[in-house]
């Protein structure tokens, strides 16, 4: 194993910041959800909305955050730890823009689901039960390599702590009130039991032990029932009301310039695949002329290359040409979903899919399925790779009224698919957020199946 990189006085001040302000806002939530049980409980506002989080020893959540620099298989994260997993702003002056990191995404969703306003101490009244439990980073320390790979044993100490510890909380529904965020795909936390040699990812999600309860991830495969995909936390994290209709407004009167943008890696090997040919077009394309509706030059594409994931805390290198362009292409890579979605419609561009896999049948709660044809087009990858289709020719066809009007579509989404800062205004609390919507799916989905298995022992 490779020695642990040292950290650093500021990393260490940090972490201690961290931990003490998680377990103060622990404490206040905790209070204050004593104080709302105890009074409010008839509360229509809360009725069938109640949330118990789990205590977990915090070996299971902000201990494993004082190793952010000691995972060999893993870049140093302890800078993305900031601001509650927020990240550092990207300049002083900042209020919106943070250098954020998706897989950041546990320590994000912890810290707010503390703001949550129908949390309750007993668990008897909860409709649904969080684990505050960082499964994606806790993950890492089971994947060093062959000679030491456990992968198997990933979420075997939860078990039996969630057995142990006040074992009615489990057993009440075997699990199936429970839920938790796991900030990768899932396909990482889904290794057979049965593999030899073991290959890359654990077993998490492949434990009987854990198939009743709903796990939140950043991509989910297309069967387990048990999974569902949330959005990848892009670096727009708006504080107040104003400063999002700020952004909105800017986004609006954004001069698109280009056509079309691939901001990312890849494509650049000579096996066919669909990036590979979206770099030849872009790189063939001469086309620059003045368009009259935009009042000066444009030009069919442009390329913004991410290689080496040079953009993922970086949203300068992106964030402006994205403002500039009217379709943002969504290319599947190593896995069928991209944070660059996300990113594109916080810039009001226009998502073009190249399978469904990508997002329509992912991220339902967030960007629901039926409207997909309202804000992105979708050209079958194989048509472009295959059949030589032009992608250029297919997104100009598209009249300027539509264009329009899908972008207004795309800015209508907005609101949906970002991660408000927490402790954000009274205004913006009542907007809802990636956030938000998570956790009323998370309540409809664990409903149901409740439902169902109240039905099935009648």
């Amino acid at each position: 194993m490779p020695p642990c990189k040292s950290i650093t006085i500021a990393t260490l001040i940090l972490l201690l910041f961290l931990l003490f302000s998680i377990n103060f806002a622990t404490a206040a939530a905790s209070g204050a959800a004593h104080l709302e049980s105890e009074s409010e409980s008839s509360n229509s506002d809360c009725e069938g909305r109640w949330i118990h989080i789990r205590k977990l020893p915090s070996r299971f959540n902000l201990d494993l955050l004082t190793n952010c620099s000691a995972y060999p298989i893993y870049d140093d994260f302890c800078p993305y730890l900031a601001n509650h997993g927020l990240g550092h702003k990207t300049h002083n002056r900042s209020h919106n823009w943070y250098r954020t990191d998706p897989f950041m995404l546990e320590l994000l969703f912890h810290r707010r689901i503390l703001e949550y306003p129908c949390l309750t101490p007993d668990p008897s009244l909860a409709q649904a039960i969080f684990l505050p439990y960082y499964g994606a980073i806790d993950s890492l320390r089971y994947l060093y390599g062959p000679e030491v790979n456990s992968s198997a044993d990933h979420g075997l100490s939860l078990y039996r702590f969630l057995q142990q510890d006040s074992p009615q909380i489990w057993s009440r529904y075997s699990g199936h009130d429970h839920f938790l965020v796991l900030a990768r795909p899932a396909w990482d936390f889904s290794q057979p039991l049965s593999n030899d040699p073991l290959i890359w990812g654990t077993s998490f999600l492949e434990l009987p032990e854990f198939y009743n309860i709903t796990a939140l991830t950043l991509e989910s495969r297309a069967w387990p029932w048990q999974e569902h995909a949330l959005p990848y936390p892009t670096s727009f994290h708006p504080p107040t009301l104003a400063l999002l209709h700020s952004w909105i407004a800017r986004v609006r009167r954004a001069r698109r310039t280009t056509l079309m943008l691939f901001a990312g890696g890849g494509g650049v090997a000579s096996a066919p695949n669909v990036r590979h040919s979206i770099r030849n077009e872009c790189e063939n394309s001469t086309a620059v002329g003045n368009d009259p509706t935009i009042g000066g030059q444009f030009k069919d594409c442009e390329i913004v290359d991410c290689s080496s994931g040079v953009c993922e805390h970086d949203p300068i290198r992106f964030m402006r040409s994205m403002l500039q362009s009217s379709f943002c292409l969504q290319p599947p890579g190593d896995t069928p979903t991209r944070r660059s979605t996300f990113d594109g419609i916080i810039a009001g561009c226009i998502p073009v899919f190249f399978e469904e896999l990508s997002a329509k049948s992912q991220f339902g709660w967030h960007l629901p399925e039926n409207q997909y044809g309202e804000f992105s087009v979708f050209i079958p990858k194989e048509e472009v790779v295959s059949k030589g289709l032009r992608i250029t020719d297919v997104l100009k066809a598209i009249p300027a009224m539509e264009v329009r009007r899908m972008r207004e579509k795309v800015i209508e989404m907005l609101p949906r698919i970002m991660y408000k800062r927490h402790g954000s205004s009274l205004g913006l609390r009542a907007e809802k957020d990636a956030f938000d919507l998570a956790v009323e799916g998370t309540l409809n989905k664990i409903r149901s199946r409740i439902e169902e298995l109240t039905a099935v022992l009648r």
